[in-house]
């Protein structure tokens, strides 16, 4: 292209303006311009952007996967996106070929899925508002990815944790099949159950412990 690829880490350089016009490109906002600049863990420059704008840019890469190598070589290769047993690279290995994923800071995870019911490819960002937590993004990714046939493993069970996964989170024409997905380490769930309805422990507490059943039946 005839440019210098001397200081091409740094904004200041002739490829930052190429760049920004890809996202303005695949956001499809040609005045597009970033609130924020900032240096990334890898060095390279990286923008703000908002989730909405991070989703529109993941369903454009669906919509043009066959521009280039990129979609194909990070499905064969899922392993070099992130690394064995991380998330992007194990949602590309449950994808076979439908999904792009990519990890992000903080808590934020990128997917394109192809999908029947979104021709034009679905974009998907999930991001954790309290910061990085692996396994709690897993989760909800597993059930995002579940209700669209997708069945991304649980994480191996290095601690007992568990996502709940809200109305809204997914269209409401996938809630039937939210039911049937397991959004926790693979351990018996009943351990952490309460034994009885939560509405009632308010009759039924103690004072020296609020989760003791004693004092059930008594008058």
């Amino acid at each position: 292209m005839g440019m210098s690829r001397a200081g091409y880490t740094l904004p200041s350089s002739d490829w930052f303006p190429l760049y920004l016009d890809v996202l303005r490109e695949y956001m499809n906002k040609p005045n597009w311009e970033p609130l924020r600049v900032a240096k990334d863990g890898c060095g390279f420059p990286t923008v703000s952007n908002t989730v909405n704008e991070l989703a529109l840019m993941f369903a454009n890469l669906v919509a043009r996967r066959n521009d280039d190598w990129i979609w194909e070589a990070m499905n064969r290769n899922p392993d070099l996106v992130g690394g064995f047993n991380r998330l992007d690279s194990t949602c590309l290995k449950a994808g076979d070929g439908r999904i792009v994923a990519k990890e992000g800071a903080d808590g934020l995870l990128g997917l394109s899925v192809i999908h029947d019911d979104w021709p034009k490819g679905l974009g998907i960002v999930i991001k954790i508002a309290h910061g990085w937590n692996s396994q709690a993004t897993w989760y909800v990714a597993r059930a995002v990815l579940g209700v669209l046939g997708v069945d991304l493993r649980n994480p191996y069970p290095l601690h007992r944790q568990k996502a709940f996964i809200v109305p809204g989170i997914v269209p409401e024409k996938y809630s039937s099949a939210l039911e049937s997905i397991v959004t926790w380490d693979e351990w018996d769930p009943d351990r952490d159950r309460f034994s009885m309805d939560w509405k009632d422990y308010t009759s039924a507490m103690t004072r020296s412990d609020p989760f003791s059943n004693e004092g059930i039946g008594d008058s």
